[in-house]
């Protein structure tokens, strides 16, 4: 007589059956963090890595503040938007692949809807809704954030005098305007050189090791687009979004030459307007491509446009994520890595310089600033309600001013 099996998640103390709720729950934790910080993250990459830094590491653990300065330096080794591709492998630590894909995906959406809405507006009305007077309020309000991330990072990647310099000379090279990419590229070798000089100088053996590291609207361009059309579309992101580094200014530069002077889709005021909504609304300023794709082919090409530009992130951070981890391996990549991070902190430092100079234009952001800075320091409040009550104040400011 054959006897039944006992079905494998039947009892509570059945192993296999709770790492898969385990592993449930933490990929509910990642959709549900990721979604908020895509609601909330104004600001710019500093923003979003600071706010990142304080709801993962600051109130929920999930990682150390070390491997959270590894991860923000190891994705300035790929091309791409960098806090969407932080986010990305965030995900992926708490929750492996699923969580790399709900995380990235969790954290693009909320941004990718505000700026198709914004985009129908601005195609349908001829401009997109006035958002200053959110700003006024929310931007000085993420200068604090910012500021105290940079603070609480202060101590994890500044280990030494030496890599303290290396981070005040870059910082003083961003503000004179030398290339990004060139201070990350020469922070992390001068790192990486200084530690196999003093290797040498004690007769330490050193190993050979290779590593590979707004204007006016109308109808869309294309209101009936075509497979052709689309296609191009899709292509031309696909395209940027795997070759492009660097800031928004680097994008806009990307977007001009393909859209703007090579297929003569949209205008120089529409592309300006374009990199505009993108960066007043929240999370990754590469929704830009939304708002282009939406300008050229309608809600299709808005989702065609978003899904193009960030696919090579999602692609190389599953490739980075086979790569960070041997970085603290070796001496010498350990100290291209702490090069980076000092770098990479330095440019989120001056990065905040130069938005806190535009947002505190008075007394009232100043306020705002060292309110939030101050409660940053004694409480454990969530950044929602800084942004929440920045926006308040922002819109009480119009409204009454």
């Amino acid at each position: 007589m054959s006897q039944k099996r006992p079905r494998r998640n039947a009892s509570p103390n059945d192993p296999s059956g709770q790492d898969r709720k385990a592993a449930r729950r933490r990929l509910w934790e990642v959709t549900l963090v990721f979604l908020k910080l895509g609601t909330i993250a104004f600001g710019g990459p500093a923003a979003h890595t600071a706010m990142m830094r304080d709801e993962l590491v600051r109130r929920r653990g999930w990682v150390s503040d070390q491997r959270f300065v590894d991860l923000m330096g190891a994705t300035n080794l790929i091309p791409g938007p960098n806090s969407t591709e932080l986010a990305i492998h965030l995900g992926y630590d708490r929750a492996r692949g699923r969580g790399l894909l709900v995380a990235g995906v969790c954290f693009i959406l909320p941004a990718a809807l505000m700026v198709t809405a914004l985009a129908w507006a601005y195609v349908t009305y001829g401009h997109t809704p006035a958002v200053e007077g959110i700003l006024y309020g929310v931007i000085p309000a993420v200068i604090a954030i910012i500021a105290h991330a940079l603070f609480g990072l202060l101590r994890t990647v500044i280990k030494n005098v030496w890599l303290g310099a290396l981070a005040i000379a870059a910082l003083a090279a961003y503000l004179l305007g030398v290339n990004e990419l060139l201070i990350l590229a020469t922070g992390a070798v001068l790192a990486a050189a200084v530690r196999l000089a003093r290797r040498q100088r004690h007769g330490s053996p050193q190993g050979m090791l290779a590593v590979s590291l707004l204007g006016l609207g109308g109808s869309p361009v294309f209101p009936d687009p075509t497979g052709g059309q689309l296609a191009q579309l899709f292509l031309t992101l696909l395209k940027i979004g795997s070759v492009l580094y660097g800031s928004g200014y680097v994008l806009l530069a990307f977007l001009r030459g393909d859209f703007v002077d090579r297929l003569g889709w949209v205008t120089n005021q529409q592309l300006i307007d374009a990199v505009s909504v993108g960066q007043v609304t929240p999370g990754p300023v590469f929704t830009t491509a939304t708002f282009l794709g939406y300008l050229v082919a309608g809600p299709v090409g808005a989702f065609l446009a978003t899904v193009a530009i960030f696919l090579p992130s999602f692609l190389f951070v599953g490739l980075l994520t086979k790569l960070t981890d041997r970085l603290r391996s070796s001496d010498w990549t350990s100290a291209l890595l702490d090069g980076l991070n000092a770098v990479a902190l330095a440019l989120m430092a001056g990065v905040s310089y130069q938005l806190g100079r535009t947002a505190i234009v008075d007394g009232l952001t100043a306020a705002i600033t060292l309110a939030t800075l101050v409660l940053l320091w004694k409480t454990r409040l969530n950044n929602a309600w800084y942004i929440a009550a920045g926006a308040l104040i922002g819109l009480a400011h119009t409204l009454l001013g």
